[in-house]
């Protein structure tokens, strides 16, 4: 399309366009009556092979719904040299000509007027909602009008830029700003996660901070810089300077903690998303955090906790939410418990136990095996009224969407504080299904006996970032792997960013793994 706008939409402007295309965004678009709904229910489907889904487009010469996935309105567009559809979803106006989303300022105009009358209709329209779509007609997003200086850059810069399987768009450095690596592989990790990308590139939050101390805010600017296709290393001065006034805990120039960076940013994140979440219609949040916000949606889960009294086997249970899940390991002073190798689950993740080395299976198979309290933690039963000696057992009632994995390396005690380096090998592919509620009852002592539904894909993850610790607990230093492609890795050390093999990152030491849920990933 040339930079004066798309030539071919003259030739749709004629008689009464104005008047059609309003029905059109009134009738199949955004249906702002209860009537018009039903009627794009029962109307809008494709004409050749009947599925209401697929992207559908409607022709704007005639009436003829079409797939755009499918390319049965492309086909109608060359049959009938019918040039111009739009979007029933998004509003959209395609020109098969140009091959691509045109922008017309009459056209606009319609389409905002239209969704404005439809606001109305369904009682939802507010002074703020003006700015931008309500959830529930059309998709949450600021309306984008070139500048003048975009629209001069645009003319200087014909050729677009394609996302290919070499590209190094998103991968950026970013400069160590004193002892602050910590912070820099988190930054690495949380630009890399596929559904937190997505809301930030596309315009998604909606800041009702009165002063500039939005993290959030401050996080898609980062995004912004990270997926511009600048290879310089990235200052990230003003994102520190945010965290320590949010999370004072963590300002000064010492080093920190990764984990601990982790949580706190999710955190401040989290209050700081709230605003995102005040046009859901009241739909209850799906996720043991009761919220809305990017945050939960992406990275909380739900874990289930049973106590057992060995008296009555009366069942107290509890399910708390969580953002990561912390494993011990063998080596450190929390005993670990014996594992015997074949026939414990190991091979549902692809683990093996080489040279009698510790998988990730085996440290979550310790975390949800039935603890005995003893007697020196009774708890009040509610079936014999009495204090008694009980079992307790963590089971995950809801899997977050991305999974963080945090291996305990660090040991603080009374008389210890040192680091723990013993290998823990982890896989490319991670099924949860065993240490799900729902699978407690295949699981005895500990020992996970495989019932694991094949099919279940619901539970299954794809590992995308490991954080890594080198050094000794006093001094050390922090490096990242993230996964820019299917299977294509990247070392992100400060400012210097690296091609790693998928062996480098096995065969890293690990502190941090960050899994996603594998039917939600399109890469």
């Amino acid at each position: 399309m040339s930079p004066a706008g798309c030539s071919h939409v003259n030739g749709y402007k004629v008689d009464n366009w104005k008047q059609n295309l309003r029905v059109i965004y009134q009738c199949f678009v955004w249906s702002g009556t209860a009537e018009t709904r039903r009627r794009k229910a029962k109307s809008c489907i494709c004409h050749i092979c009947g599925a209401h889904l697929n992207r559908l487009h409607s022709c704007l010469y005639c009436v003829f719904f079409g797939c755009f996935s499918k390319k049965h309105i492309h086909d109608h567009a060359k049959n009938k040299r019918h040039n111009l559809a739009v979007d029933l979803l998004y509003g959209g106006i395609y020109c098969f000509v140009c091959q691509d989303y045109i922008y017309d300022k009459e056209m606009e105009q319609i389409a905002k007027e239209e969704q404005r009358k439809a606001w109305k209709l369904q009682g939802m329209l507010t002074d703020r909602s003006l700015d931008y779509y309500v959830s529930g007609i059309g998709e949450k997003y600021t309306t984008w009008e070139p500048t003048k200086r975009e629209l001069e850059l645009l003319r200087h810069n014909p050729k677009r830029r394609k996302i290919t399987t070499n590209c190094t768009i998103g991968l950026r450095g970013l400069i160590n700003l004193g002892n602050t690596c910590f912070m820099n592989c988190i930054v690495q990790a949380l630009t890399h996660t596929p559904l937190l990308r997505d809301f930030f590139l596309s315009d998604r939050h909606k800041c009702e901070m009165q002063s500039n101390s939005c993290l959030v805010c401050e996080m898609s600017q980062l995004f912004q810089e990270f997926y511009s296709g600048h290879r310089s290393p990235h200052i990230p001065f003003r994102l520190l300077h945010l965290v320590w006034t949010h999370a004072k805990h963590l300002a000064g120039y010492e080093q920190q903690d990764a984990h601990e960076f982790l949580i706190a940013a999710l955190d401040v994140l989290h209050r700081h998303c709230k605003g995102d979440t005040t046009h859901d219609n009241g739909k209850k949040a799906n996720n043991p955090n009761h919220c809305n916000c990017i945050i939960d949606q992406i990275f909380t889960g739900g874990l289930q906790s049973d106590v057992t009294c060995q008296v009555c086997t009366g069942v107290s249970t509890t399910i708390d939410p969580f953002w990561d899940i912390s494993l011990d390991l063998p080596g450190s002073s929390t005993p670990f418990w014996p594992l015997s190798p074949g026939g414990d689950g190991s091979a549902v993740n692809g683990e093996s136990h080489l040279s009698g080395s510790t998988t990730l299976t085996d440290c979550l198979r310790r975390f949800t095996r039935p603890e005995h309290l003893g007697s020196s933690a009774k708890i009040k039963c509610g079936g014999c009224h009495s204090y008694q000696e009980s079992t307790k057992q963590l089971t995950m009632k809801k899997l977050p969407i991305v999974a963080c994995f945090h291996l305990k390396r660090f040991e603080h005690s009374a008389k210890l504080r040192r680091k723990i380096t013993t290998y823990v090998s982890f896989p490319l592919e991670l099924d949860m299904t065993p240490f799900m509620a729902s699978s407690k009852e295949s699981r005895m002592n500990g020992q996970y006996q495989q019932t694991v539904d094949v099919l279940n894909n619901d539970n299954k993850y794809a590992l995308f970032a490991v954080v890594n610790h080198q050094g000794t607990l006093e001094s050390g230093h922090y490096t990242s792997f993230i996964r820019q492609h299917k299977d294509q890795w990247f070392k992100c050390d400060d400012a210097i960013i690296t091609k790693a093999t998928i062996k480098d990152v096995l065969d890293s030491e690990g502190y941090l793994l960050f899994y996603h849920k594998q039917f939600l990933e399109y890469e």
